[in-house]
């Protein structure tokens, strides 16, 4: 548990420093003189990157471990930063973003194994992944509102030069303090599917191969919802007095997400209608803002946060549970492929329909053909032989 401990460290301080760019990047890009359209695709970019890095990924955190993958994309992402306070024009930041978005596709595949990888336990895996959920939302509830205040406080260039160091000092850290869980003789009893090929899984199901794939259409919809939410709010902010506002708005999509992972009483419902659920809850939600009901934004994004807080952990759990036991890395590099394409759609389609149509339209169309074609079946295989988080 003591691997776990650091990494939640680890992540914890990981995501505050990439969730702190939200409210300041669009109006860095503005600065520089980019249009709305040219931030979609800077947005786009950087999500499509992110693709090679995941099948980078699921391949070789199967095979080489978790630790390697992580400090690798912390350091390189840091790295980056640096860099990008330097930039003097558009051109030249989606050029960044596009590496940042390669090598951060390591970050969420070798994190998510590595955590899976250490019990056999579904019951406990489910919590290390409600765990993760927590750290993740804990970090992005204070990072948009922080990152705008430094910008307010010390500008562009110096927040993200400081942002970078943070990420690279992490990343030394996770050299000494991270081990991969086949190290450890409790954590090395799941069996690797490369090294044991003809040792059959425990578990009924048998391979990765046997997810459906129409499952993987939901986090498509989730990212291109999330997308086009962080395209338009960003836009909102016109100064650097109203970039805090826009970070607050992010802060309070967190704390929503935050408010549904305390409630831990929701483990004990089955991870697919969870899943199922919130997704449609989603959905409705998205809707809510495109038709511009007469309730607060504020409300609105603190329902979205709140959907995001069952879905995501219900939907690792799931995969663990469909997985059969093995081959955690490709898995969840399928799954961040998903996230990858979804957030690519997104802000590309919002860029461009946006002087038309409200893309938060799109967000409810993505996640309403996205539920409504969610297998039904793996329901009634799923519940009777495992536990559920």
């Amino acid at each position: 548990m003591k691997t776990a401990i650091w990494l939640y460290l680890f992540l914890f301080v990981a995501f505050f420093d990439l969730h702190a760019q939200y409210p300041i990047l669009t109006p860095f890009a503005i600065s520089l003189g980019a249009a709305p359209s040219f931030i979609g695709l800077m947005m786009g970019m950087y999500s499509i990157t992110h693709l090679p890095g995941n099948l980078i990924a699921g391949f070789g955190v199967d095979r080489y471990g978790s630790r390697f993958f992580i400090v690798f994309s912390l350091m390189a992402a840091g790295i980056v930063l640096l860099f990008q306070s330097h930039v003097t024009n558009p051109w030249q930041l989606l050029l960044l973003r596009s590496i940042s978005g390669f090598v951060l596709a390591f970050l969420s595949p070798a994190c998510l194994s590595l955590l899976a990888k250490m019990t056999t336990d579904r019951t406990q895996q489910g919590k290390l992944m409600a765990g993760n959920g927590l750290v993740h939302t804990l970090a992005s509830v204070v990072s948009p509102a922080a990152g705008a205040y430094l910008v307010a406080k010390i500008g562009f260039a110096t927040a993200f030069t400081l942002l970078g160091w943070i990420l690279i000092v992490t990343s030394v850290c996770a050299i000494f303090f991270i081990r991969d869980a086949r190290a450890g003789s409790a954590q090395a009893a799941v069996p690797d599917a490369e090294q044991q090929p003809k040792e059959k899984p425990k578990l009924p199901l048998e391979q990765p191969a046997s997810i459906p794939w129409l499952i993987y259409l939901l986090p498509v919809a989730i990212s291109c919802a999330q997308g086009i939410l962080s395209f338009e709010l960003p836009l909102l902010a016109k100064t650097k007095e109203a970039m805090m506002t826009t970070g607050l708005l992010f802060s309070v999509v967190s704390i929503g997400a935050l408010v549904t992972l305390s409630m831990l009483f929701l483990n004990r419902v089955p991870a697919y209608q969870r899943t199922l659920w919130g997704s449609l809850f989603l959905a409705i939600v998205y809707f809510g803002i495109a038709s511009q009901i007469p309730a607060p934004l504020t409300l609105m994004l603190l329902l979205v946060g709140m959907a995001k807080g069952v879905i995501l952990p219900a939907l690792s759990t799931l995969l663990i549970e469909l997985s059969g036991g093995a081959r955690y890395g490709r898995t969840f590099s399928v799954l961040s492929i998903a996230f990858s394409i979804g957030a690519f759609i997104g802000p590309m389609a919002a860029g461009q329909v946006r002087d038309h149509l409200s893309p938060y339209y799109i967000a409810f169309i993505a996640l309403m053909i996205a539920v409504t074609l969610l297998p039904l079946h793996i329901s009634r295989s799923i519940p009777s032989r495992t536990h559920f988080s």
